[in-house]
């Protein structure tokens, strides 16, 4: 019964019925937009439905197994198994019930730039980018990359990528901010201890439902030749575009289309989800700006630290959450911080002062 009460499926029921009606109109498929906005809801509810009956279908497994143990019959390991399922399950669904935002359930578009120091924060900046596209795999969602400025000698100078999934923005929410790492340098023959910063910023896919009135007159349009470190990252011609919105100062860029209009279009698309998150910012009224990349990446402004020397550790300054196995985390493994986070974020009321601390 507590479940039910928190799924409601016969509500979920009469909601997709209504949505499967939508999808009978012939007139839905001329208006791309407004059919992925509906085949997506479709997919949500019928996630839902799905969980429910999961739910129910575990639970009954269980009593059963209960049942037979009652009995005198040895089912310790297969209730232990089907209790360790469940008990991933509830912890999953957990997670979702505390992403109610407007825009968490869209697709999350992520920036990461280096904080000074060089060679060193480039590294580590194309670490991190590593460590949220393994999130991304192991999640089971899918990534596009926008734009990607290698660094001279290693890392990137910048990179902007897509994660596509159901809750992808809500649950990334969690990694905007400054983050620090602290190591024995590669790149230093003295193998001295370095610290580096890189920030991230995460914004929400939106679409054409969504209104942005953004003025041509505020865009500087640049353009350059892509680069990479090969394969499908090198151009022979300046297709690349970059996008700089005057009255904000938020720049953007993508690259990985060979046609200049498309990636002009996608470049769009993505200051489009910048300037409304940005605008969202500014009506909760807070502290701070919603362009991470211009804050100071240092010290004051961090919102994790990954020591790797001279012990090893992962620690969250917001929410305490402490993890000893560094590889693991650099490797994808992110739940547990952001279910911290998600928990932190609700125990605070979702206080921006929180949020961006």
């Amino acid at each position: 019964m507590t479940y039910r009460s928190i799924f409601d499926a016969p509500r979920l029921r009469e909601k997709l019925q209504a949505v499967e009606k939508q999808t009978a109109d012939p007139t839905l498929w001329s208006n791309p937009e407004k059919s992925q906005q509906v085949m997506r809801e479709k997919k949500r509810l019928e996630t839902s439905l799905a969980t429910e009956s999961d739910l129910a279908r575990r639970a009954t497994d269980i009593d059963a197994y209960f049942e037979l143990a009652h009995e005198g019959e040895d089912v310790s390991a297969d209730l232990r198994r089907e209790i360790d399922e469940l008990r991933i399950l509830v912890d999953k669904l957990e997670i979702e019930t505390l992403l109610s935002g407007a825009n968490d359930d869209r697709n999350a578009i992520i920036t990461i730039h280096p904080g000074a120091g060089g060679t060193e924060s480039q590294d580590w900046a194309e670490m991190l980018m590593r460590m949220y596209l393994r999130w991304a795999e192991r999640q089971g969602f899918s990534t596009q990359m926008y734009e990607y400025q290698p660094g001279e000698e290693a890392g990137i100078k910048s990179a902007t990528f897509g994660v596509n999934g159901e809750y992808a923005y809500g649950l990334l929410t969690s990694e905007i901010g400054v983050h620090r790492l602290v190591r024995i340098s590669p790149f230093d023959q003295a193998k001295r201890r370095h610290t580096s910063f890189a920030s991230v910023f995460v914004s929400p896919e939106i679409d054409e439902s969504i209104e942005v009135d953004i003025k041509p007159e505020d865009i500087r349009t640049d353009t350059y030749r892509s680069g990479g470190k090969g394969g499908q990252h090198v151009n022979t011609t300046d297709s690349a575009v970059r996008l700089t919105h005057g009255p904000t100062g938020i720049v953007v860029a993508c690259q990985n289309e060979r046609s200049q209009h498309k990636n002009k279009e996608k470049a769009m698309s993505i200051l489009r989800s910048r300037l409304y998150e940005y605008e969202l910012e500014k009506k909760k009224q807070e502290t701070k700006q919603i362009e991470d990349s211009k804050l100071d990446i240092d010290f004051g402004s961090q919102i994790r630290s990954y020591v790797l020397q001279p012990y090893r550790m992962v620690k969250d300054l917001r929410t305490r959450e402490e993890i000893g196995d560094v590889d693991r985390v650099l490797d994808g493994d992110l739940n547990s911080l952001i279910r911290a986070y998600l928990l932190a974020r609700r125990n605070e009321g979702g206080s921006a002062a929180m949020a961006r601390t």
